[in-house]
C-alpha cells in the first residue's frame, strides 16, 4: 500500500527548534515567558490588530471572548451552524443557549438574511443575543460587511471565529480582525500549529489584559494566593509558543501552498458536470485551508460517503464537510434560522460536500494520485 496521504497535518518550517531551544536553555519551560510575549506581539503585527493573548486552544479563546462580553445563564448567543462543535461549546460553558444560523452558497458561511431574520424576531421578543459568533469556514471569509452592518444595527457584539482562516483576507483586511474579538486555532491540523493552542485578538487592549488575568487562574496582586474571581488555566506554554513563532515565519508560504493545491484540484475537476469547487467571494483571499467541493446527485452517480470510502481504500484521507450543529444530538431543541423558507443551505453543503487532502507537505505526485482516483470515480 502506498504511503497514506493525509487531509492536513503539521508542517514544520525549520526555525521552530531555535525558539524551543531558547526556552530550554533559559529554563522558560513553564507557562509564560519570552516566546509567549513574542508570539503574541508577532501575530498581532501580522494581522494588524492592537493586541493578542496566547491561550491553550481556540475553544479557550472563544470562551474568554464570551466571558469578556458578559455572557451568562439565561443569555442567548447566535452561532454559525456549519462549523466544528468547538465554535458553540463555549456558549454552553457560559450557561447560555445557542441559536444556530444557516449558511449561504456564495461563501458557505453565515447567511446575512438568516441572521437578520433571527435578530428581527429576537428584538420583537425583547431578547437580543449577547453575541454573534461568525465562522470563516475552511479559510473562506464570511460576508463581513453585510453581517457586521446587521450586528451593528442591533448593537450586538460580533466574535469572529477565524480558527480555519488565519492568513485569509476580506477586502484587504486580515481575517479575524473584524469583530469585537477574533480567535485563531493552532491545533495540529491547522495551517500553522503549536501542537495545540489558540489566540484571542482585539483592539481593546484593556479587555485582553483582563483576559490574560482570567486565563492565569485570576490570581489577584497579593503576596499570598488570593482570588476574587473564578479563573481558568488557559494560557499557552512558553515552549509551544516557540513552535508558534517559528510557524508564523512560514505562514505566507503555507497559504501559497494551500492555494496551489486548490488550483490543481480546480483545474483537474472543475469542468466535470456536477462538481462544484468551494467558491471564493470577490475581493477576498482564502487561505484554502482545506480544498472542498460539492457533488450534484443529479449529475454524479457516486455519493460523497462512497467517494470518501473509495479514497480511503487507496490510503487517501478525505472527510465530509462539517455536520451542521443544529442537526447534532447535543443541540436538539435549539432554535435554527434557515437561509430561506424552503432552503436550508448548510444541510445541502453537508450532504454534498467533501474536503479533499490539502496537506501542505503533499507533493504534486501525491496530489496527482488523489486526482487519478477522483477522476476514475467521478466519470
Amino acid at each position: 500500500m502506498s504511503e497514506r496521504i493525509l487531509l492536513s497535518s503539521p508542517h514544520m518550517g525549520g526555525s521552530e527548534q531555535k525558539y524551543i531551544n531558547e526556552a530550554f536553555e533559559t529554563n522558560w519551560i513553564a507557562p509564560l515567558g519570552p516566546n509567549v510575549d513574542g508570539f503574541e506581539r508577532e501575530l498581532a503585527d501580522y494581522v494588524g490588530i492592537k493586541d493578542a493573548a496566547a491561550v491553550s486552544s481556540g475553544t479557550a479563546a472563544i470562551d474568554l471572548a464570551l466571558n469578556l462580553l458578559g455572557v451568562g445563564v439565561g443569555d442567548t448567543v447566535f452561532c454559525s451552524t456549519l462549523t466544528f462543535i468547538a465554535s458553540a461549546n463555549p456558549i454552553v460553558y457560559r450557561g447560555a443557549t445557542p441559536v444556530f444560523i444557516d449558511s449561504e452558497f456564495d461563501t458557505w458561511n453565515m447567511s446575512p438574511q438568516a441572521l437578520e431574520r433571527a435578530l428581527v424576531e429576537a428584538d420583537a421578543e425583547g431578547g437580543l443575543p449577547k453575541a454573534v459568533i461568525i465562522v470563516n469556514l475552511l479559510g473562506q471569509s464570511a460576508k463581513m460587511d453585510e453581517l457586521m452592518e446587521i450586528c451593528n444595527r442591533y448593537d450586538v457584539a460580533m466574535v469572529e471565529d477565524a480558527a480555519e482562516s488565519l492568513g485569509s483576507t476580506y477586502k484587504g483586511k486580515k481575517s479575524g480582525t473584524f469583530g469585537k474579538y477574533g480567535i485563531y486555532s493552532f491545533n495540529g491540523n491547522k495551517i500553522i500549529t503549536t501542537s495545540g493552542g489558540g489566540m484571542l485578538v482585539s483592539n481593546d487592549i484593556d479587555a485582553l489584559k483582563h483576559a490574560r488575568f482570567l486565563a492565569t487562574q485570576a490570581r489577584d496582586a497579593a503576596k499570598h494566593y488570593q482570588h476574587s474571581l473564578v479563573g481558568y488555566n488557559y494560557r499557552l506554554s512558553n515552549v509551544l509558543a516557540g513552535i508558534g513563532r517559528g510557524q508564523l515565519e512560514v505562514l505566507d508560504d503555507r497559504v501559497a501552498q494551500k492555494r496551489a493545491i486548490f488550483s490543481r484540484y480546480e483545474e483537474a475537476l472543475g469542468s466535470i458536470a456536477g462538481v462544484t469547487m468551494m467558491p471564493e467571494l470577490e475581493d477576498t483571499y482564502s487561505n484554502r485551508w482545506l480544498s472542498a467541493l460539492l457533488l450534484d446527485p443529479e449529475k454524479i452517480s457516486i455519493s460523497p460517503y462512497d467517494l470518501i470510502d473509495a479514497l480511503n481504500e487507496e490510503n487517501i484521507e478525505a472527510r465530509p464537510v462539517w455536520k451542521p450543529l443544529h442537526l447534532q444530538p447535543v443541540f436538539e431543541g435549539c432554535k435554527f434560522y434557515a437561509h430561506g423558507e424552503d432552503e436550508v443551505v448548510s444541510e445541502v453543503l453537508f450532504e454534498r460536500g467533501i474536503s479533499l487532502p490539502s496537506d501542505s507537505k503533499m507533493t504534486v505526485e501525491q496530489q496527482e494520485r488523489v486526482i487519478k482516483v477522483l477522476l476514475d470515480k467521478l466519470k
